[in-house]
């Protein structure tokens, strides 16, 4: 009989859960190879980071991951760095996961924050093979400890054999499964007293809301900050439908962010600062537009053509375009219609990426360039530094994006967290939250994020605990090194303040 990891009602509605990953899962099929029991490798390394020598160790291995009845029904693969010279117990750990559903956690570990990272061409765009791993200068582990985890089905974590995987793929089984991990990890490294992080990216940002309630209610793990790193909580904003108008005002921010860096805006807006044209692009999204979309087809004509004008204000479309698109137009729709003149298309993750298409004619994009730029270096470096410098081997497969679907959710609409991450906060007074955001991400848009943190509670004493960052970068707004640096000196106050004595 198959092992099971936890019996739980879901439903199955899979087709209205966005993909967030960095990389497109393949098409349908599973993966059969059971988890790798290969030993932990430690592995010790210095680096020089803000004027000081810094000595850490490395260690790569995988934490088990119990059925009910006990027996190991998956192994979890972890990356862990930790500095030599710190007390454990007062060092600050966090865990840094990816999203998806189905994205293994390279994009962090090969970008943000590990000490060595993939070095990028100019402002973070591709570099020409053959690609160079060097040392981070925006790495945090100067401040914090780093875990990078793979959720199981990616990168290197797999169910065991004869145990059913699909259970690890919906929210509840995936959040189950990272707490245990967690939990895992601090009784075996010895890490219960540490002041505790997380850091999710993307899809990470929604299971992070339900992780955190995890943690506290299974585990009695009590988080000192949770960094939600291009985030959602909710799946509305990003589910344009008739009934939600949510969904189309808050991609207004980002398309004129977008607009604005290609030039596509008119002279007033094009020679304002870059926050102060998506401070007046959400003034009119979340207002007058609003307002608009609100009224359906009761907007009268005249109304319809106004409003389609101020919209080709912020967007750098044209009136007759968004009329067509009866005042509603998609983010793939604007990405292929921008700069159709240059017939050009922009990127998803990052809107600065341009590329060639198939044609000029097109509604939607062939590939999404700022995706490909990253693929092959993070995974070639990565394949090359696991093996040969963190001294870790395996013969499993190391999907960057696992096929997960089904995905499996318990809402009837929208897959949703935020209350759950309410409710850790109100048991935990002590609990910090930090909006993370890039101005040209285009697949968690920086309006979505702030619409949804406006809606986590109405009480000082925990919207007094949320802080904001935004960033001139995409998704990856860490791949730029001036929106790194700037990400890394907020992440340092952040992760102080949280850990600061009360």
């Amino acid at each position: 009989m198959m092992k099971r990891f936890f019996a739980a009602a879901v439903v199955a509605i899979t087709a209205l859960v966005p993909s967030l990953t960095a990389q497109q899962a393949p098409a349908a099929r599973h993966e059969v190879a059971a988890a790798d029991d290969t030993p932990a490798s430690a592995t010790s390394h210095t680096m020089r980071l803000g004027g000081q020598d810094i000595a850490y160790t490395a260690t790569a291995g995988t934490i088990p991951i119990r059925s009910v009845g006990g027996d190991v029904a998956a192994r979890m693969f972890f990356v862990a760095y930790t500095r030599d010279d710190a007390d454990p117990a007062t060092r600050p750990v966090s865990f840094l996961f990816n999203g998806g559903p189905g994205s293994a956690s390279v994009w962090l570990h090969m970008g943000s924050f590990a000490p060595r990272v993939v070095k990028m061409a100019d402002e973070g765009f591709q570099p020409a093979p053959p690609y160079q791993l060097v040392d981070n200068p925006n790495s945090l582990i100067d401040e914090s400890d780093l875990v990078f985890v793979d959720a199981i089905d990616t990168g290197y974590s797999r169910a065991t054999a004869g145990t059913d995987n699909a259970q690890f793929h919906g929210q509840d089984g995936d959040i189950t499964a990272f707490g245990d991990f967690i939990a895992g990890y601090l009784k075996a490294y010895n890490r219960w007293p540490s002041p505790k992080f997380l850091i999710g990216e993307s899809y990470g940002t929604i299971r992070s809301g339900g992780l955190a309630q995890d943690l506290q209610a299974r585990h009695g793990v009590e988080l000192n900050g949770v960094v939600l790193l291009s985030a959602l909580l909710t799946y509305q904003t990003l589910s344009p439908a008739p009934n939600n108008d949510i969904a189309w005002a808050v991609q207004i921010q980002t398309f004129a962010a977008t607009a604005w860096y290609h030039k596509k805006l008119g002279p007033e807006l094009q020679q304002k600062a870059l926050k102060d044209v998506v401070a007046e692009a959400k003034v009119f999204a979340l207002g007058d537009y609003m307002l608009a979309l609100t009224k359906g087809n009761t907007l009268t004509d005249a109304e319809r053509r106004v409003m389609a004008g101020r919209l080709a204000e912020f967007t750098g479309l044209s009136s007759e375009f968004i009329l067509s698109a009866n005042l509603r137009v998609s983010s793939g729709r604007f990405r292929k219609e921008l700069l159709r003149d240059q017939r050009l298309v922009v990127g998803r993750l990052d809107s600065r990426f341009t590329a060639l298409d198939l044609d000029a004619a097109g509604e939607s994009q062939e590939f999404d360039p700022s995706n490909t730029a990253l693929k092959g270096a993070y995974v070639a470096m990565f394949q090359d530094y696991i093996k040969n410098e963190l001294k870790w081997d395996s013969d499993l497969r190391y999907p960057t994006s696992g096929d997960v679907r089904p995905w499996t959710y318990v809402q009837n609409r929208y897959m949703d967290t935020t209350d759950a991450l309410r409710q850790t906060m109100a048991i935990n007074p002590f609990l910090k939250l930090m909006l993370v955001s890039g101005y040209y991400d285009m697949a968690t848009y920086v309006g979505g994020a702030e619409f949804n943190l406006t809606h986590l509670a109405y009480d000082r004493q925990i919207t007094d605990r949320v802080s904001y960052g935004y960033y001139e970068g995409g998704h990856m707004m860490y791949i730029r090194p001036s929106a790194h640096a700037a990400l890394k000196k907020d992440l340092v106050s952040f992760i102080r303040s949280a850990t600061a004595s009360k």
